[in-house]
Parts: C-alpha cells; structure tokens; sequence
C-alpha cells in the first residue's frame, strides 16, 4: 500500500512515510486506498490477544512489515500495560460501555501508539537504509509528550525533543515529563499555548536552514505527533478491537453498528476511529467531544473552521488546541489536494476557511457533536461516580456529558461506546473536588492518595514512583526559539 502527502507529494511506502512524519511539502501521509475487511475479520479478533489483534490490524496498513515483525512488536510495545489487557470495555449500568486506554506506563491514552512507533521507527529506519539518527521533536498538550520520551528513552538510533506550553499542562503532567529518564530524551517549555508549540515544530519541519544544520550533525528530523503515520495507525487496531468484543457480546453487528464518542482536541483519536469504520469495523456514527475550546464542534455544526477565538485553559488540557492538526486528512478525503492546500492556506493567513453545503453534508452523515465547559465536566464526574461508582478522568467526563445529552435526545444507540483516554489519577485534585472528596488545596500527590483510599481504587504503579523521581529537565524557550533550543539540546 502507498501513501501520499494530503497536499499532493508521494507516493512512499508505509516506512518512509513513518521515517519522515511529515510530508516535505508540509502535508500529512494517507492512504491512497483504504484496505476492506469482511464481518469474520472482525470476529477472529475476539478470540486472540491483544498484541495479536494490533498486529492484524496493522498488517493492513503497513504492507511492507511482516505479519511476524509486526506481532513482535506488538508483544513487546504492549507488555507494560497493567491489568492484564491493554484496551478493556467495561459495562456501565447506563449501557453505556467504556473503552480504556489508559492502562499503559504514562497512564493515558498515547501510550496505545507510543510504545509501538519507537519499534515501528527501527524498522522503517532499517527498511529505507536511513542510517543518521532520527530525531523526534514533538509538541504536546499534556499526554503525547510523556509518552514520547517513555517510547523512545535510549532507544537506538533516536532522539526525542518535547515541547509543552509552560504552565499549560496539569502538574502530573509536566512532572511526569520533567523527571524523564533516558540520555536521548530532552524536555523544553515553551512560553505560549499548545497551538504556538505546535506551529513551532511545524515551521522547525519546513526550515531548510534548520533542516541543513540538523543533517550536519548526523540528524534527521521526524515527529511522535499523530501527524506521523506510525503514530496514527495503531490508534486504528484499539477501535477494532472494542468492536471485537463488542460484537462477541452480541451489543453490536454489521447490522447494528455501535456509536462512538471521544474526547478530542487534535481530532488524531476520533480519525482512527473513522478509518476503523471505513476499512469494516461496525462502527455508526462518531461523536466529536469538545471541551471550552471547542473549534472542532463548531465546525462540524457549521462547516466553518475559524480559529480565531479566545484560549481557553481548562481542566481537560489535553484538548486545549485551536489547530487541529489532524483534520487535514479528513479535509483530504473530502476535497483532494488542491483544496487542502487552498484551506490550510486560508487558515494560516486569514485563520479560518469554510467548506461548501455539499462538503459538509458529507460530514453530517459521519459525525455527531457537542461539548462540556468545565462546570459541566465536574458535574459529569461528580453524577457518574454517584450513579455508577466509576471514576473517569475530565476528558473522558467531557465526552460523556455529550453523550449523555445526545442519548436524551435519542440520537445515539442503546449501548454507544465510550473513549476514555486517562486515568483519573493523572488529574486527582480535579477529579477529588468534582467527586466532593477534598477541596481545592491538596497537590496531585495527595489527592491521588485520597482517590485511592476513597474510591478503592489501586495507585497506579508509574503514579506511585513518580513523586520520588529527579527533575533532569528545566529549560524554557520563547516560542520564537525553539530551534536553537533544540540544536543546544541535541549539541554537536
């Protein structure tokens, strides 16, 4: 299978589009034909192992991998998780059914792709005959960052460099990626938001001076953004999976397909989920969840995306993005090429583009939408755990305040699937105060520790240590110099 930059280069194979990350161009790889699975695919997974089902699921997309490297990987990628199973769906009394993904080393939901892209990146290193190091610089909003510097801590032939927005992110978070361990990880803040971090490294991708020094330094850049196709594609497997189990307890079918709601804010998590549905899984329709800053609800109701709006930071930080990065490939299947190009134009230079009548009514028979401020995402945790004594982090709280609306309103199935993406543990004092378990003053550490007594949940093992570990990283950058901080980082 080929791949080609959503604004017209290529095509590449499935490997160097994951050595890349991106497009020369600027673009983003998609697949120029989506591969077609049959009902028994589906079935056949529910009866073996996760890493089994990854590795079927990804052997689809990436042709040019064995079967036998892929299920390799995937046993090692998946062998940290805790509990057992990687992506579990476990049955609210609503009849709603929750999919977690939440239960690998960083305890979110990144950790599903990021612990295989650093194998995947090997490989496809090897695979092109790619022999400089390959230095991933990624931006973060919280969870993809902490994955990141986990997947790839002294892996060979790598580096990795991390941008978050200074005090845009919850303490957990940015402790969790402070104190990361590993002599080829590098950590750098960032003064502004997540969207000036990400146009940041974006405009780092598109520097050719950059781009020369790098390679004069026996560097070339990739990215763990789900902009990188490596990243993107085992997202795919964990919706197959749900659907798997779902169809093996008889809640879902070809006939019956199940509706899917997910918490999103770079829109990369709800993608995997529509090119599940497109390549068979028995997928309905998808719900876009959004918090405060809701620019993609806004554009699937209107089919205007304007950027151009106040920044919200809110208690769900991981969707706390303006510019979402991975709708280009859904523009891409709607428009072509020349169109992507004419509005990511627009959105650069006017900050907002708008799409036709007939172009957003092909999006209106795929999604769903809506959205939750933050007084209705503690409300959510606070009627969820009274009603149901399951405890969800605020992004998944987001995404079940809108279903819950959109189940009142008939819209969704009996027995929708719910995305979860953290672990509660990771936003304790917010979820502690929504739940009414202690006031605001407590820090991460000790609300984590009240979670757990309270709500009898066990302390995730990687939450537990955490408090002990070393800070090793501490700069700050202006957004204005992000390159030179990286080429500091990185040095000779």
């Amino acid at each position: 299978m080929l791949y080609v930059s959503t604004r017209g280069s290529g095509p590449v194979t499935s490997a160097q589009a994951i050595v890349r990350g991106i497009a020369p161009d600027g673009g983003l790889y998609v697949p120029v034909n989506l591969p077609r699975v049959g009902e028994d695919f589906v079935r056949d997974l529910a009866e073996v192992s996760y890493p089994e089902r990854a590795a079927r699921v990804l052997k689809l997309l990436l042709e040019d991998f064995s079967s036998e490297e892929l299920l390799s990987m995937a046993r090692e990628a998946y062998a940290r998780f805790e509990g057992g199973c990687p992506a579990p769906v476990t049955a609210l009394k609503s009849g709603v059914r929750v999919l977690e993904l939440f239960h690998g080393p960083t305890m979110a939901f990144k950790d599903m792709a990021l612990q295989m892209l650093p194998r995947l990146m090997r490989a496809a290193a090897l695979k092109t005959g790619e022999k400089r190091e390959i230095a991933i610089l990624t931006a973060t909003s919280g969870d993809t960052g902490k994955a990141a510097l986990e997947g790839f801590a002294d892996a060979e032939g790598t580096s990795v460099t991390v941008f978050y927005p200074y005090g845009g992110v919850s303490r957990v978070q940015e402790r969790q990626m402070v104190t990361s361990r590993g002599q080829n990880t590098h950590v750098i803040a960032v003064r502004g938001n997540f969207d000036d971090a990400q146009t940041g490294v974006k405009r780092l991708f598109g520097d050719a001076d950059f781009i020369r020094q790098m390679d004069e330094r026996g560097r070339v850049l990739s990215s763990a953004n789900s902009i990188n196709l490596g990243r993107l594609v085992p997202q795919v497997a964990y919706y197959f999976s749900a659907a798997a189990d779902l169809m093996k307890q008889g809640l879902c079918g070809m006939d019956r397909p199940v509706d899917v709601c997910v918490p999103t804010g770079n829109f990369g998590n709800i993608l995997a989920c529509w090119y599940a549905k497109r390549m068979g899984a028995p997928i309905g329709r998808l719900i876009c969840a959004s918090n405060a800053n809701d620019v993609l609800t806004d554009f699937l109701r209107t089919g205007v995306y304007d950027r151009r709006r106040t920044f919200h930071k809110t208690i769900s930080p991981s969707m706390d993005i303006l510019i979402s990065s991975n709708l280009e490939r859904l523009l891409w299947e709607i428009g072509g090429e020349e169109k992507v190009r004419a509005w990511m134009k627009d959105l650069s230079e006017k900050g907002v583009f708008a799409l036709t009548e007939a172009e957003k009514g092909l999006l209106d028979q795929e999604f769903l939408c809506g959205k939750a401020d933050d007084a209705q995402t503690r409300a959510e945790m606070a009627a969820v755990w009274q009603a149901e004594g399951y405890v969800m982090d605020p992004h998944t709280a987001v995404a079940s305040r809108v279903l819950r609306d959109l189940k009142a309103e008939a819209k969704v199935c009996a027995s929708p699937l719910l995305v979860s993406t953290a672990s509660p543990f990771k936003f304790a004092p917010d979820v502690c105060a929504a739940l009414g378990l202690c006031g605001d003053t407590l820090d991460a550490f000790e609300a984590a520790a009240v979670l757990s007594r309270e709500c009898a949940l066990a302390l995730p093992a990687p939450m537990a240590e955490l408090k002990s570990l070393p800070v090793r990283h501490r700069r700050v950058c202006e957004k204005e110099g992000m390159g030179e901080a990286v080429l500091e980082e990185l040095g000779s």
